[in-house]
């Protein structure tokens, strides 16, 4: 028995550490260990020092490293795009990697198309940070914007959720992301294990993620020999958008279900919410009548029926991208530049029928 303890904790700080800080819930679902002894588990590594409980989560504890955590004293700045949604998830993990090191975090944020990276940037320069974790403007015509000076940064830095081009000035930046064209996959291969002989694409097209995922189902649909539909475009919440754009998502889709395609991906998570109750309206049903899978799975879970969704590694890509940036900063001009990208999982739930 006292074997087995020890084995489920190892297991509990691999968990840990590699996604810098996870909830209770989700921490016993990942394992398959009942919740009630996961956080007994949980209770006793805290108690040792080797994790720290906060409001139902658990992280890393920076007595974990031994002696000094590497990051001690370390001021960390951030630019992100937004608050809310998919990149409170990067941030938290971002927050609590920082923490379990020792360093700490300094938020800054650069709204999409507001033009202001540079100016946030120079914002946290400004609090004499040692390391920079960067979210920069996108665009699907341009790609990552602000090439020269990202290229030019006075202290180490690393793009999160971005990729700069090959031959690009912020090229030499280490990069961790989401393979989103791999989540695209997951769920296209999920769709042909239900039966389905055709999958209906419906997307944003203004962020990095919505173009990865639009490329992402050209692949998939091509590696599996499945028909390439037209994709479904997605208003930008940014847009002139209307509550009339929901109903004539749903009105493409119908018109989609009528021709025999019962299978459609949405990005994101947001929209797809909107679309069981609207489907009704056609006389169709989720999953009866249209499998749906959504992409991000920030609100999937709260839709009714709950969907099933691709759910990009959030937290590890901040938690990965603080500990990268530690390591650049202990290491200098030994480490050679890390391009890393994280493979989203697919989290079953009803709405695209069979097992959940």
């Amino acid at each position: 028995m006292a074997a087995s303890a020890e084995r489920r904790r190892s297991r509990i700080l691999d968990v840990v550490r590699e996604t810098g800080s996870i909830r209770i819930v989700e921490l016993a679902e990942r394992l398959g260990i009942p919740a009630v002894t996961v956080r007994r588990d949980v209770a006793t590594l805290a108690d040792e020092g080797k994790v720290e409980r906060t409001h139902g989560s658990v992280a890393l504890s920076a007595g974990t490293s031994g002696g000094q955590a590497a990051g001690h004293g370390r001021v960390i700045g951030m630019l992100v795009p937004t608050v809310g949604q998919y990149f409170d998830e990067v941030i938290a993990g971002a927050s609590a990697a920082a923490t379990a090191a020792g360093a700490r975090l300094v938020l800054g944020i650069a709204p999409y198309g507001a033009g202001s990276d540079r100016a946030q940037v120079e914002r946290l320069l400004e609090s004499d940070v040692d390391g920079l974790l960067l979210t920069p403007g996108w665009t699907p015509g341009g790609g990552l914007e602000g090439g020269d000076w990202l290229g030019e940064l006075p202290v180490p830095a690393v793009l999160v959720e971005r990729r700069a081009a090959p031959l690009s000035p912020a090229a030499q930046l280490d990069a961790v992301c989401s393979n989103h064209r791999h989540g695209v996959l997951l769920a296209v291969r999920r769709f042909v294990a239900l039966g389905h002989d055709s999958v209906l694409l419906a997307a944003r097209a203004d962020t990095r993620t919505a173009c990865e995922v639009r490329a992402g189902y050209a692949e998939a649909v091509a590696q599996l020999g499945l028909p390439a539909l037209p994709v479904v475009d997605v208003s930008s919440p940014e847009s002139s958008r209307s509550p009339g754009d929901d109903a004539d998502l749903a009105a493409r889709i119908a018109e989609a279900a009528r021709s025999g395609v019962r299978a459609v991906l949405v990005h994101n998570d947001q929209d797809a919410l909107q679309l069981p109750s609207l489907l009704r309206t056609h006389g169709l049903t989720v999953p009866e009548d249209v499998a749906m899978i959504a992409y991000d799975d920030v609100y999937a879970s709260l839709s009714e029926p709950p969907l099933t969704a691709v759910a990009p590694p959030k937290r590890a890509v901040g938690s990965g991208a603080l500990d990268l940036l530690l390591r650049r900063l202990d290491a200098g001009g030994a480490l050679p530049v890390h391009q890393i990208e994280l493979l989203p999982t697919l989290k079953l739930r009803k709405s695209c029928g069979g097992p959940a």
